[in-house]
């Protein structure tokens, strides 16, 4: 394979091996990506989200003040709420509020519960495996320091993604104008404001780096975020039905299409969607120093969070817990790669296993089993998120700079 002069430099001229999910690629029987999809993975690099980003570029030209209101109320209500309103408007959320023909409302429903009953332990894999792991994709964390990533703080970053995941499987949370699709609009709303003031930057190099926040960042942040969640569950001993891994898969791709990611990069089902992302970390997956500078802030963040009680000592056992998940997925390569010690124990995975294969059997066989694991594995996410922030709200987008007020 070669790379495309035409193509950003971050795009290596062979796939690179991203630590953390062959064992569930080779399972899976997914190689390496073909010719054809490796070049369009690196064409991705320069292409954003053209209908949110059309619509940004109006809302700033007509100024911010009067047009932000606008877009809030027409993503609480339907744009058929706003009074006359403004054709740019009204082509955008004409466009997100047809849902497509393909979307199964009981899929939705049923992949939403399937994230809840995740519980904590699909989280911690999106921590410290997905969300940590993910920092060797030095492309995106350019991005991310250009927003003032390192003075926000890794736990206030990892609530906001939280909060978005949980409003998005929250029940009937990807209704239209429910909790998810509001917040699901709202995170492509910050995305494009994002996109539009970091490539204006002069220090931003297009030609190396691509576009921030681009069509492949993206599909690996879309699945990373809520497949893989579901992903660590299944290796943390969480067994699932195959009706729960479709409607897992289905419910990442409505999001997606919402989101903005194309219909290229987006799964038709549970093995499609590992395949994306594999291939999408091959292509992104370069790290450099800014690897380091965002992975070692997060791994001590657990010495930080808020505990009820004995908060020196939980926090230093918080901190071993996440690092003994991360060093088993990545691997002591990785580990190094990102500052981090090259070897912890694998204790909390080795402890959890036993305990939700159990869990699974009894949930699989008991009569409404299913409904209380959904049950108990939110009362699980809530009380991670406030671990993470205390009583403070997570509030979507706050870790961005106001860049409303940004011509």
């Amino acid at each position: 394979m070669t790379t495309s002069p035409n193509l950003p430099t971050r795009h290596p001229d062979q796939p690179r091996r991203p630590p953390g999910l062959g064992p569930i690629a080779l399972l899976l029987g997914i190689g390496e990506p073909s010719p054809d999809r490796w070049r369009r993975l690196g064409e991705s690099l320069v292409v954003g989200d053209e209908p949110m980003d059309r619509l940004v570029d109006w809302m700033y030209a007509e100024g911010m003040a009067t047009t932000r209101p606008l877009f809030e109320q027409a993503l609480r209500a339907g744009i058929d709420s706003v009074p006359d309103a403004p054709r740019p408007l009204r082509a955008f959320f004409s466009m997100v509020e047809t849902t497509p023909d393909w979307v199964d409302p009981e899929l939705l429903r049923r992949g939403e519960r399937v994230f809840r009953s995740g519980g904590s332990d699909g989280l911690y894999f999106a921590r410290d495996v997905s969300f940590l792991g993910g920092y060797l994709a030095s492309g995106f964390n350019k991005t991310l320091i250009r927003t003032g990533a390192l003075e926000k703080g890794p736990a206030r970053r990892f609530a906001e993604t939280l909060q978005w995941a949980m409003d998005v499987s929250t029940e009937n949370g990807m209704d239209l104008f429910g909790q998810g699709y509001r917040s699901t609009l709202h995170v492509r709303f910050i995305h494009s404001m994002v996109r539009r003031h970091v490539a204006a930057m002069p220090d931003w190099r297009g030609d190396d780096w691509g576009l921030p926040i681009n069509q492949t960042d993206m599909a690996a942040t879309l699945v990373g975020a809520l497949l893989a969640p579901f992903v660590g569950g299944m290796v943390l001993g969480i067994v699932p039905s195959r009706a729960d891994t479709v409607a897992a898969a289905h419910l990442t791709r409505y999001v997606g299409w919402l989101i903005g990611v194309e219909e290229q990069w987006l799964p038709t089902g549970f093995r499609d969607g590992v395949e994306i992302l594999y291939h999408c970390l091959a292509a992104i997956t370069n790290p450099d120093e800014t690897s380091r500078q965002l992975a070692v802030p997060m791994a001590d963040d657990p010495l930080q969070w808020s505990y009820p009680n004995l908060p020196g000592l939980r926090g230093r056992i918080a901190r071993a817990q996440h690092l003994s998940v991360t060093t088993a997925f990545l691997g002591p390569k990785a580990m190094r790669t990102l500052g981090l010690p090259a070897y912890v124990p694998p204790w909390y995975p080795a402890l959890r296993i036993p305990v939700n294969l159990v869990r699974s059997a009894f949930v699989r066989l008991s009569p409404g089993g299913t409904d209380r694991a959904a049950i108990q594995g939110r009362r699980e996410q809530e009380a991670f998120l406030r671990r993470l922030i205390g009583e403070t709200k997570a509030t979507i987008g706050e870790s961005a700079p106001p860049l409303e007020k940004i011509a």
